[in-house]
């Protein structure tokens, strides 16, 4: 099967041609930039309604007590927080060590771990569910990624991504409007980094669709692959299961 993630996104920074290194790095010192004012710009660039979107995305996560859940690309650890609450054994993995940090000012009931998401640092078949949120597009070979993943998940185990997608067409051109004109505006001036949030929302018009994005998951062995659209699919739940044998 061709790779067409790979064709889009994964030797590119926004709209510069890079290798792996230089994307990896670069991403890194996106992340590193925009760390201390990532909550609030979160809550700016969607109104509050990232919210609403992560709270759906733990409950469909359906992580209980004496699970092993890995919350990946977890940043400030919102989604963690939401899967700690459960009584989950919760893992929140991420690459920088920034967001790592920014995300201890606030309680952490959960574990941190500093990884890339090609190279996890978990034993095969020992992880119950993973999750990933608006990280996915960021890691520098998702194929790779997606591998790690399905290779740590249990047989039987829950795959779920919440990530930025292809919203209704009658919503395109004012989103569009919104994250171009808006969204490095908003990042100038409240997180002192116009270009890291142009390059996120370049991120954002290059990743996959949502069938396009569900068929990449299909094909790195996973099952009961399923999509469910959030605010007229601004973002969407991507959710699978490793088979069980």
């Amino acid at each position: 099967m061709s790779d067409p993630y790979r064709d889009r996104l994964a030797d590119n920074f926004g709209a510069r041609h890079v290798s792996a290194p230089e994307r990896r790095a670069l991403i890194r010192q996106v992340f590193v930039e925009v760390a201390p004012r990532y909550d609030i710009m979160n809550d700016l660039m969607s109104f509050g309604i990232h919210r609403l979107w992560k709270d759906r995305f733990a409950a469909a996560a359906g992580a209980r007590a004496g699970e092993i859940v890995v919350d990946l690309a977890s940043g400030t650890g919102d989604i963690a927080r939401r899967l700690a609450a459960t009584g989950a054994t919760v893992v929140a993995v991420d690459p920088g060590i920034a967001m790592l940090r920014a995300g201890r000012r606030r309680e952490t009931p959960f574990l941190q771990v500093a990884a890339e998401g090609e190279t996890l640092p978990f034993p095969d078949n020992s992880i119950d569910c993973l999750t990933i949120a608006f990280g996915i597009r960021n890691v520098t070979q998702m194929n790779a990624a997606l591998a790690e993943i399905h290779r740590v998940l249990r047989p039987g185990g829950r795959f779920l991504c919440l990530e930025f997608s292809r919203a209704q067409a009658w919503l395109r051109p004012f989103y569009a409007l919104w994250s171009v004109a808006a969204i490095p505006l908003l990042g100038a001036v409240i997180a002192q980094s116009r270009a890291a949030y142009r390059y996120l929302v370049e991120s954002i018009r290059r990743f996959p669709d949502q069938r396009e994005f569900a068929s990449i998951i299909a094909a790195a062995g996973f099952e009961d692959v399923a999509h469910r659209n959030l605010s007229f699919g601004i973002a969407a739940i991507h959710s699978a299961r490793k088979r069980r044998t």
